[in-house]
Parts: structure tokens; C-alpha cells; sequence
């Protein structure tokens, strides 16, 4: 009689979770296996869980097996936060957990599941005239809140801080499989563990529902832009704005990413955002109007040879929003503003979560930012280094045919982005292909692979990484690619490694990721 063969760490999976909820296609994995950035190794298998309990069902199988997991939200990343270093982890994608659990108006709260889309969220409390305070990332059509609350990021509701650092509560599943309940979902109680696991890269656990707070939707916005002929008018600008209050979000461009938006977007594209979003609160005729203003204005109010900086207000009232407008185009003519055309500002705010086409250039190039977060005393000289840096390497850069640009937002009253974005004639992956639109795919030219150019690119931004660390600089999204512990105090760094120990005795949960 023939002998069955021994079940495999495969088969047991199976056995536990069912085998409807594993993917094992070989290019499904791959695909699985890939950020924005990077191709990482293949994972044993992909685990799609439908609900928490489900959730901590696979990660008991996984840990009884000795498997490495690695988490992955909506895959917008691109700091190699859930590609993993080894072949043959458990990858949990989390986007079959994405349910809105909970909207309570009489106590300001929203409780979702980690793989809801910021989008999404968006379109739930929107008619109800309510958001969280921070409302998402411009990937939030495929970006999640569960990815938000472990990569951190900002960019909708900036002036109130970054996104991770408004959670309420979180229910996280350990490595083991164990389910763990921090906070008590408005207000801290003692010490409390919510923040432990925010920002963690899913290095400490999988986070599994978040609750959040609410505020009123604004009931009146208020829109400006500004060129500016050089970084440092932009930039004081952009940091005395902050520094009073003025704008919900304050951002800006230099002439190189100016020059990208203007080839990229289309006036028809402005026009009919702006009437969607009229249509959807009832005013029709706005929409017309605020619409023929874009395709009036064109799309030469910009034209690449200068610094821009977008503002957008909110006021329970227009008069409101229209003072704080009014007091930051103050500043921003103080510092050599010249008002132009508010185009960026309104399309934005009109589609807030446009699909992502712009992962790519406007004839296909492979993007790729790097950031750091400074204070405002800090920001012009770190600016400063890393124009310095791209100067000394013009000619290399020329060559392989890389551009690069910045994007420069404030984060509430004291902090400051830069954001270096790189372009470089690299091959569309897969990630690309899924995520962004194909009648817009099918209209780039494309390029083969380029090993050079990438590689140069590898060594810039690791170059500017060493140039934000002299200056202090804080990250989002960290991942694999910033250095946490050489910014941190050696004896908090400590105990961090111990916090980890005690979650994740094994080492199993997302290794190495924060460089843990």
C-alpha cells in the first residue's frame, strides 16, 4: 500500500484557514511580491483573511509553522515596508478585510476594518457632512487606513498633523496569533498602547480594525496659488502660513514637478472633476462655472519656470474661509507671490482621490520619491544640500535621461516636507499595469529596463536619506529604507528591540522591517 505523503506547512495552512483564502499562482505572488519601487522575493503563499478572527486564525498556523509574515495594505508603498527580504514568508494582503464597521455621529467616531481604502472612507462620511481630521494620501483610492496607520503619511488635512497620529484605537493581531484591544476608543486611560503600534511598519503586529475621530465636514472652502521665482521665497512663505494656522493643506512645486503636472492632466479631466463635485452637493451651475474657469485659465498659468505654492482653506463659513485666505495671501505677496490661476488647488480638492496614474511619467517613466520631515528652521538649508547634491550629479543624471523635482508641503504648525520625486526611463511592472488606468497605460510610450539608471537613482536617494539625517530629519513610511535607529536615543532604541521581544518573541512579523 502506498504511503501518503507528510503534509506540508502549505497543507496545514490550507487545513486552518481554508484553501480559498491562500493564493499560490506563482505570478500572483510576485505580483503580491512588488511595491512601487522594488521586486522582492516570492512569498510561500498570499493570505487573504475575511474578518479579524479569521485573521488570527492564520497567523496561529503561520507562527506554529515557524513562517515569516509580512503585511500589505493597498500596496502604494515604495520603502520596501512589505517586500520581504527572504524568499518563503506568509504575506497577509488585507484587502478582504475592508468594511466600515461602525459610524458613530453621536460620539465623533469611525471604526473600519485595516484594509478599507481611504477613498472609500471618504464616500461613506461624506454625505453624513463628516471626516476624520485627517482624511488620507492622494493614493487613497487603493492606499488603506490599516497601511496609513503603520506607514504614517499625510497629505488631506496636513495642517492637523500626520495620519497615524490621530488613532484612537487599534485591534492588532500578534505573531501568535493572539488579539490585543489598545485604548477605549476616544479618550487615553493610563498609559496607552495605541501609539506603540502606530507607524510600526507591521513590525510589531497586524493591525486589524482602527477607530478614528471625527469633525464636521468644512462647510466652506476657500482656494489661492502663487509662483514664485525662488525656493526660498516658496519656502518662508509656505512656513509663515503654517506657522499661523492658515490653510488645511499648504503645498508646493518646483519647476521641474510644475512642469510635469502641466504634461500630464488634461482641461477636460480639471473641468469634469470640479462639475462631480458641484453635482454631488447640489450645485449643477457651480460646477459649470467652476469648470469653464479651468479650461479659461488653460493650462499655461504655470508654465515650468517658476516655484508654485497651492492653499486651500476651510471655514464653517465662507466668510471664514475667506479671511484666512485673505491673511495668507498677505504673507504669500509679501514674500514675492504672484497670484495665478487656483487650478491645482480646486481639481485636487474636487477628485481628492484620483486613480494613480501619476506612478508613472507622462511618457511612462518609472517614479520614485524619497522624503524627509524638517523643522522650518531646518527646511532651506536641507533644501539647499540636496539642490547641491543634484548640481554635482547634472551630468550623470543628464545622461541616463533622470529627472528629478521636489514637492514641499508643511505638516501642522511646525514641521516641513520635501519631497525629492525622481523620473528615469525604466520598464513598467506589473504593480503599474494593475493600478493605473489602461486607456491612460495604453497612451505611454514606455521604456525597456535600465539597470544604469536605476541604479543611480538607488544612490541618489540613499544620498539624500544621509543629507535629511544631518539636518535632524524625521520619515513616514519607513519601511526598510530609513534609518529609525540611527535617528533614535540608543536606551529608547533599547527598548523598542525589548517592546518587540515581548510581541514577537520569535522574530516573525515582518523581519527587519524599521530595522528591527
Amino acid at each position: 500500500m502506498a504511503t501518503m505523503p507528510a503534509p506540508t506547512p502549505l497543507d496545514r495552512l490550507r487545513a486552518a484557514v481554508g484553501a480559498d483564502a491562500l493564493i499560490t499562482d506563482a505570478a500572483e505572488c510576485a505580483y503580491y511580491a512588488q511595491d512601487v519601487h522594488t521586486l522582492g522575493p516570492a512569498p510561500l503563499a498570499v493570505f487573504r483573511p475575511e474578518n479579524t478572527t479569521h485573521l488570527a486564525a492564520g497567523l496561529a498556523a503561520a507562527h506554529a509553522e515557524g513562517l515569516a509574515v509580512v503585511p500589505r495594505g493597498g500596496g502604494m508603498s515604495y520603502t520596501r515596508g512589505y517586500v520581504a527580504d527572504a524568499p518563503g514568508a506568509l504575506l497577509i494582503d488585507m484587502g478582504g478585510m475592508s468594511r466600515i464597521l461602525a459610524v458613530d455621529a453621536d460620539n465623533m467616531t469611525v471604526t473600519v476594518e485595516a484594509g478599507c481604502t481611504w477613498a472609500a472612507l471618504y464616500a461613506e462620511l461624506h454625505p453624513r457632512g463628516l471626516r476624520t481630521p485627517g482624511w488620507g494620501t492622494l493614493s487613497g483610492l487603493r492606499a488603506t487606513v490599516g497601511g496609513g496607520m503603520s506607514q504614517n503619511g499625510l497629505f488631506w488635512g496636513a495642517a492637523r498633523g500626520s495620519i497615524a497620529s490621530q488613532a484612537l484605537s487599534f485591534r492588532v493581531v500578534l505573531a501568535d496569533g493572539t488579539v490585543v484591544t489598545t485604548g477605549n476608543g476616544f479618550l487615553q486611560f493610563g498609559p496607552d498602547l495605541t501609539a506603540l503600534f502606530a507607524a510600526d511598519a507591521g513590525a510589531l503586529g497586524i493591525k486589524a480594525e482602527v477607530t478614528l475621530p471625527l469633525i464636521p465636514e468644512a462647510a466652506a472652502l476657500g482656494y489661492a496659488s502663487f509662483e514664485f521665482t525662488d525656493a526660498a521665497s516658496v519656502m518662508d512663505a509656505l512656513s509663515k502660513i503654517a506657522r499661523a494656522g492658515l490653510a488645511t493643506e499648504a503645498f508646493g512645486f518646483d519647476p521641474f514637478l510644475t512642469g510635469q503636472r502641466m504634461k500630464r492632466d488634461s482641461l477636460a479631466a480639471d473641468a469634469k472633476s470640479l462639475l462631480g463635485m458641484a453635482k454631488a452637493q447640489g450645485g449643477l451651475w457651480k460646477g459649470f462655472v467652476e469648470g469653464a474657469k479651468v479650461v479659461a485659465a488653460g493650462r499655461s498659468f504655470l508654465g515650468g519656470a517658476n516655484f508654485s505654492a497651492h492653499f486651500i482653506t476651510e471655514g464653517r463659513n465662507q466668510a471664514s474661509a475667506d479671511a484666512d485666505l485673505a491673511a495668507l495671501t498677505t504673507i504669500a505677496l509679501a514674500h514675492g507671490g504672484k497670484p495665478v490661476a487656483n487650478t491645482i488647488p480646486k481639481v485636487l480638492r474636487a477628485n481628492p482621490f484620483p486613480p494613480p496614474n501619476s506612478m508613472l511619467g507622462p511618457e511612462g517613466e518609472r517614479w520614485v520619491p524619497v522624503h524627509g520631515i524638517v523643522t522650518h528652521g531646518q527646511a532651506a538649508p536641507a533644501f539647499a544640500a540636496i539642490e547641491a547634491l543634484f548640481e554635482a550629479r547634472a551630468a550623470e543624471m543628464e545622461a541616463l535621461g533622470i529627472g528629478a523635482g521636489h514637492m514641499l508641503l508643511t505638516v501642522g504648525h511646525g514641521a516641513f516636507l520635501i519631497e525629492p520625486v525622481f523620473y528615469y526611463p525604466g520598464a513598467t511592472a506589473e504593480l503599474h499595469r494593475r493600478a493605473v488606468e489602461p486607456a491612460h497605460l495604453a497612451r505611454l510610450k514606455g521604456f525597456a529596463a535600465n539597470d544604469a539608471a536605476r541604479a543611480l537613482v538607488d544612490e541618489l536617494r540613499a544620498a539624500v536619506i544621509d543629507i535629511f539625517a544631518t539636518h535632524g530629519a524625521a520619515h513616514f513610511q519607513i519601511g526598510r529604507t530609513y534609518p529609525l535607529r540611527a535617528g533614535s536615543d540608543p536606551a529608547a532604541w533599547a527598548l523598542l528591540g525589548q517592546i518587540k521581544a515581548a510581541v514577537d518573541p520569535a522574530g516573525a512579523m515582518n523581519p527587519s522591517a524599521l530595522g528591527l
